[in-house]
């Protein structure tokens, strides 16, 4: 029995709606400073940080929806939080959330706004 391959079916290429004003992620300064960051924290040992924070098992955790996430046992501090939080301000995050709940097109690899899949994207709480 002779196998036939078929040419896969491609996929559009995935076009940059990226605003011209908005440098790629690489190049935002948050990025940079995290980086820079990362290079004082990568020698830093779990049991300083516990050491130097008595309350960072409980601080650095969250429970919600029947989720419980502890962070606190990643090499991470409030600068780090700090610093990804400026990433996320730089990268337009809040603006981006907003759109997925107005409905806009948002899957640009599949041409699709989220509220066209038959279930929600996603519940408000």
């Amino acid at each position: 029995m002779a196998v036939v391959s078929r040419p896969r079916k491609r996929s559009p290429a995935p076009t940059n709606e990226q605003s011209t004003s908005m440098p790629p992620l690489r190049r935002r300064p948050a990025w940079a400073l995290l980086e820079k960051h990362y290079q004082k924290l990568k020698a830093v040992h779990l049991h300083k940080l516990f050491a130097d924070d008595r309350e960072r098992g409980a601080r650095l955790a969250i429970e919600a929806v029947g989720l419980y996430l502890d962070y606190s046992k990643n090499r991470i501090t409030d600068e780090t939080l700090r610093l990804l939080l400026q990433l996320a301000h730089e990268s337009g995050l809040r603006d981006r959330i907003d759109a997925m709940f107005r409905g806009d097109k948002i899957n640009v690899s599949e041409n699709r706004s989220c509220a066209s899949r038959r279930a929600a994207c996603t519940a408000r709480g």
